[in-house]
């Protein structure tokens, strides 16, 4: 069994690094999308999960903060800006969301990952 799992992340590996890091920013944020998504369908059963789904939400908008805004990264500055905006309404509600948690303030964080997944697509 140890052979096919080390044939597996062998081939796991090659395949991440071939994808774009434009589609690894979008599958991440669909991943972190679904956590959410997931959270709210169910949430008498997983309401529990909330905060590490907004946790790992956060996480990954704070890495996307400072790709963007690294010296080298050749985004026009109003798209930086513009997912700076985006970036800090995140942060804002998933603290009011944390304070008094339901689930219809879960779309929002959804609705935003997808989009922005679905513009890093170029779709």
């Amino acid at each position: 069994m140890q052979h096919g799992f080390n044939a597996y992340a062998a081939a796991a590996k090659t395949a991440q690094s071939t994808v774009s890091p434009r589609e690894l920013e979008a599958s991440l944020l669909i991943k972190a999308a679904a956590r959410i998504q997931t959270v709210a369908d169910d949430w008498a059963m997983r309401s529990g999960e909330l905060d590490e789904a907004l946790t790992y939400n956060r996480r990954l908008w704070t890495i996307l903060v400072s790709a963007v805004t690294a010296e080298d990264n050749p985004l026009p500055v109003e798209i930086k800006r513009n997912i700076l905006g985006l970036a800090n309404f995140i942060f804002n509600h998933t603290i009011r969301v944390s304070i008094e948690p339901a689930p219809q303030k879960l779309a929002v964080l959804v609705s935003i990952n997808r989009d922005i997944a679905t513009g890093l697509r170029g779709r």
